[in-house]
């Protein structure tokens, strides 16, 4: 599934929206901590497409079906920029320059590729399986259930 991202401030709320409304039925809660993630990397990755490259953008979500415990999360942002994503060290007092260093240390993996005349910049969530003690299993970590 897709949404087409005019290059505008506003398209951040939208693209929230759109993919809180995609949750439904994938078997991902809206207030899981996975969800609330996800919401996150989307806002990171639409902003800076919108905010750095002032074109249209195009967001893709995989999810899983409603009856997989495990499984993984893609979520891609394709835009018309040929420029790629450069991390940037910022200082204390900056509002701003933090967005792939936060998509680095929340997704389990993410990257990026040219795509055309632009790029491609994806990341991906693992879902957590149950273990059969009542913990939940995290990228080779248990987690007791609260």
């Amino acid at each position: 599934m897709q949404l087409e991202i005019r290059p505008d401030p506003a398209e951040v709320g939208r693209a929230r929206q759109w993919t809180r409304s995609r949750l439904a039925g994938s078997g991902i809660e809206a207030d899981e901590p996975l969800a609330e993630t996800l919401i996150l990397l989307v806002s990171e990755l639409v902003t800076n497409a919108v905010v750095h490259t002032s074109r249209p953008a195009v967001l893709r979500l995989s999810l899983p079906g409603e009856d997989t415990a495990e499984a993984t999360v893609r979520l891609e942002v394709t835009d018309r920029s040929e420029r790629a994503p450069v991390p940037r060290c910022v200082d204390g007092e900056a509002t701003g320059g933090r967005g792939l260093a936060l998509v680095d240390g929340l997704a389990d993996r993410w990257g990026w590729s040219a795509e055309g005349a632009g790029k491609r910049i994806w990341c991906e969530l693992d879902r957590c399986g149950q273990v059969s003690d009542g913990a939940s299993a995290c990228g080779g970590l248990a987690y007791e259930a609260v």
